[in-house]
């Protein structure tokens, strides 16, 4: 196994994880990808765990050189941020982990590994509407309960909620976290038919089952989960506009 990080700290505490963990026999590191792609030459790797941003040639330009191998070994990207996991899974990747990094995360990263897994049934979808279109079909967010990425089709969301520094994710597979704000996330799916409805609430339109305008002038988004978010007066018209065609 080959773990490659600009980060000396990074590096180490990916090595001594991996090292402790028992499907591992042995673990080589590199601090740059010039220095991954010398030992690369000289040994043969079943996985290799790298970094996203390194300077000069960066972890997914180095991917893409390792396409070219006969023998390509098993990627699982491991990165701060999240805005690489739809390149990342492009390369097929087998996993995309976030820093910094559980030692659960890096066994189940193996398992999926050891077990030959291609991406999961999710993975793959988003990764087919990347192929039909733009990438801003999919995007990639953090599951809340494995922390693991996942890349979900805008079509699979039915609405997005602000959470502080984050937003929430409301999707047919679950919820998930994605680090926007909610301005910038309805600037991304806005041509995917996505509509502010609320100062807390964007909601994916097409997916609404139900309507419901009160009394007051407010009115009530429902679908088909039966999940229920406000849309606040001023946005009613709006909505009601886009419904009209």
């Amino acid at each position: 196994m080959l773990v490659v990080d600009d980060e000396w700290p990074q590096l180490d505490d990916l090595a001594r994880m991996m090292g402790g963990n028992k499907r591992v026999i042995e673990v080589q590191t590199a601090a740059t990808a010039h220095e991954a792609l010398a030992k690369l030459a000289e040994s043969r790797y079943d996985v290799i765990f790298l970094d996203v941003r390194m300077p000069d040639l960066d972890g997914l330009e180095l991917a893409r050189v390792l396409t070219a191998f006969p023998e390509a070994p098993a990627l699982v990207f491991v990165s701060a941020f999240d805005a690489s996991a739809v390149a990342a899974f492009e390369l097929r990747a087998v996993d995309y982990l976030m820093k910094p990094v559980a030692s659960e995360r890096i066994d189940h990263a193996l398992s999926r590994v050891v077990a030959g897994a291609a991406p999961s049934a999710e993975i793959a979808q988003g990764l087919q509407g990347c192929q039909r279109g733009p990438r801003e079909d999919v995007i990639a967010v953090r599951d809340l309960r494995s922390r693991a990425m996942r890349l979900l089709a805008c079509s699979s969301i039915l609405y997005v909620t602000a959470y502080g520094d984050y937003v929430r994710v409301y999707a047919d597979s679950g919820r998930y976290l994605l680090r926007s704000s909610l301005a910038g996330i309805e600037q991304r799916l806005r041509s995917q038919g996505f509509i502010r409805v609320h100062r807390q609430y964007l909601a994916n339109v097409a997916r609404a089952v139900e309507i419901r305008v009160r009394a007051n002038g407010t009115a009530a988004m429902l679908f088909e989960n039966e999940d229920e978010i406000p849309v606040s007066r001023r946005q009613v018209p709006k909505l009601r506009r886009w419904v009209a065609g």
